[in-house]
């Protein structure tokens, strides 16, 4: 797929979500330079949440000024129907209504949207899209798989471990999985392979359902794991074999909410869970216990809870299909990806 571009089209960007922006306010130069302080934002509109970060340059990086996440559900039903309900657009009109309270608030000078796999698949996606501007001024993006892959890539390949030979990056979503084969001797990576598979957590539980009794949350965890198995077969077979040490990391809510259970925390730290490194074997572990706990049992788990308690088993099948393909000893843990790819490239293209 070749190197990311320091600069190329993403799509719409808008300056704040839609109206006019306040100008920011005056700077002062530091040395001979002038700092920017201007504000900027992305949001990702995916099949299970709706995330925002606004943020301000920072060095080599970015300081966040403000975030918001919540879980929608945009693409419930979807599955089923080909459709989006009226119920998940109420939800996520509702969220994005928020988002677009904090653009104004924050002065957000630059700014883009993105929506994923629900948008993409939905037969009604296109008007949803419609309402989203005609109701909240917020234009979104419907992005392709591909560029969902390199936007989590950007923004997450800071914490893969060192390492020469190929690497990793993973992104379970809640409607799609995206894998990308990376050669991190670049500065910013260069992509050797992806590919996109159309189960996350929301399509595979809708697919495969929940079961019941011990018999029956068995027979659907096989059922999940071969059915992620078949869809990433082909990706698999053009795997390299000879690699030493793989290195893999992974960017979700699975992967963030798995590492909470593996540190036992009693409510979610980001600044502990974002750059943990988990031997795979604990994963694993904790994705067979899941698999094997009724809804009930896991939502009594401080850091899944009842949003998470009937989803997060899809994102076990996932991830341990993932583990299969690439049998790394360690798997690197990121509370970051497509918003931080997104405003990685919007203030590059500021720069310029």
């Amino acid at each position: 797929m070749g190197q990311f571009p320091a600069q190329t089209p993403m799509g719409r960007e808008s300056t704040g979500h839609g109206s006019r922006q306040p100008k920011a306010a005056p700077a002062q130069p530091v040395g001979n330079r002038w700092p920017d302080t201007r504000h900027y934002a992305a949001l990702d509109l995916g099949t299970n949440n709706c995330r925002l970060l606004i943020a301000r340059p920072a060095g080599s990086g970015f300081a966040v000024v403000d975030a918001f996440s919540r879980i929608v559900r945009l693409g419930e039903g979807l599955a089923a129907t080909g459709r989006l309900s009226d119920a998940a657009m109420d939800r996520t009109i509702a969220a994005l209504t928020i988002c677009a309270d904090k653009l104004r608030r924050r002065n957000v000078v630059l700014a883009r949207s993105v929506a994923t796999e629900a948008c993409r698949r939905a037969s009604n996606g296109a008007a949803f899209i419609e309402r989203a501007y005609r109701e909240t001024g917020i234009a979104l993006d419907v992005i392709t798989a591909e560029e969902e892959a390199r936007l989590a890539v950007l923004g997450c390949h800071i914490l893969l471990e060192p390492g020469d030979d190929p690497a990793l990056v993973f992104d379970i979503g809640g409607g799609s999985t995206e894998l990308v084969l990376v050669d991190t001797r670049t500065t910013v990576p260069t992509v050797l392979d992806w590919h996109s598979t159309p189960w996350g957590v929301v399509s595979l539980t809708e697919s495969a359902g929940t079961g019941e009794g011990a018999d029956g949350r068995a027979a659907v965890y096989a059922r999940m794991r071969a059915l992620v198995r078949d869809s990433m077969a082909d990706f698999a077979e053009r795997l390299p074999r000879d690699i030493k040490r793989p290195r893999l990391l992974g960017t979700s809510g699975t992967v963030t909410t798995l590492a909470s259970v593996h540190l036992a925390l009693d409510r979610y730290d980001r600044a502990a869970v974002d750059g943990l490194i988990v031997p795979a074997a604990a994963m694993r572990a904790i994705s067979a216990d899941l698999a094997h706990k009724s809804i009930a049992e896991r939502a009594q788990l401080p850091c899944i809870g009842t949003e998470r308690a009937d989803l997060v088993v899809a994102g076990c099948a996932i991830l341990e299909t993932i583990l299969d393909l690439w049998p790394a000893e360690r798997l690197g843990v990121a509370d970051r990806g497509i918003r931080e790819g997104i405003l990685r490239r919007l203030m590059r293209g500021a720069d310029a």
